[in-house]
């Protein structure tokens, strides 16, 4: 399939052109527009699997597949202002709750236990579990940047991560001493050690929620 990313980074949207027969799969919510040709499937990709996508990996339950009767093109964008990256690679690939769009019909979707660290993260205890076979498509809130590691260790604010590729291990840990975390603005952070790609986004929702609530009108 071809696709192009438009709008980039703040309000992104990805043009997909689909050959006869061929098929993406997204979460609910995430069609824009399409060819008439198109038909779409809501599934949940065995009930096991969307109870875990949807409880431990922060997704909906349910992802639709549109495929396409004849050549046809569909539109696809994040709900909430942001970029989309496109991955291709034969490697498993981890994101982060909230970072997956969509993907070919060959990719696998599944979680993964993060362990107690991706709990003091607060980042979700489970991860999505890409397993590649064809290009994924991930959202972000803010830009999109990528970060190569070789056999090197880089820190990330646990709020700025959206997905990460295999050959990287992470712990989580305070960006400092007691003072440094709570006086500072930073929270904990994610250390990476390995090789393989980590992609950011530039924003934080939770900065951003931080940010907003003082401003919000109280019922008094």
């Amino acid at each position: 399939m071809k696709y192009e990313i438009i709008h980039r980074p703040s309000y992104s949207m990805v043009n997909i052109q689909l050959e006869s027969g061929e098929a993406i799969k997204a979460e609910a919510g995430a069609m824009v527009s399409m060819s008439s040709n198109i038909e779409i499937q809501t599934e949940t990709g065995g009930l096991l699997g969307a109870v875990k996508r949807s409880m431990l990996g922060g997704e909906s339950v349910f992802l639709n597949t549109f495929r396409s009767q004849g050549r046809g093109e569909i539109q696809l964008a994040p709900s909430y202002p942001g970029d989309v990256e496109v991955i291709e690679t034969h490697e498993t690939v981890y994101a982060q709750s909230g970072s997956f769009m969509a993907a070919s019909e060959d990719v696998e979707i599944d979680t993964k236990f993060g362990g107690f660290k991706t709990f003091f993260g607060s980042e979700g205890l489970f991860l999505l579990k890409l397993r590649a076979s064809g290009p994924i498509f991930l959202s972000s809130f803010g830009a999109i940047y990528h970060r190569e590691l070789v056999n090197e260790r880089f820190v990330v604010d646990t709020g700025h991560i959206v997905a990460f590729t295999e050959g990287l291990d992470f712990h989580v840990r305070k960006i400092g001493g007691l003072k440094s975390t709570f006086l500072s603005g930073e929270g904990l952070v994610a250390e990476f050690e390995g090789t393989g790609t980590v992609y950011m986004q530039t924003r934080s929702v939770d900065s951003f929620v931080g940010w907003l609530i003082p401003m919000l009108p109280s019922r008094d």
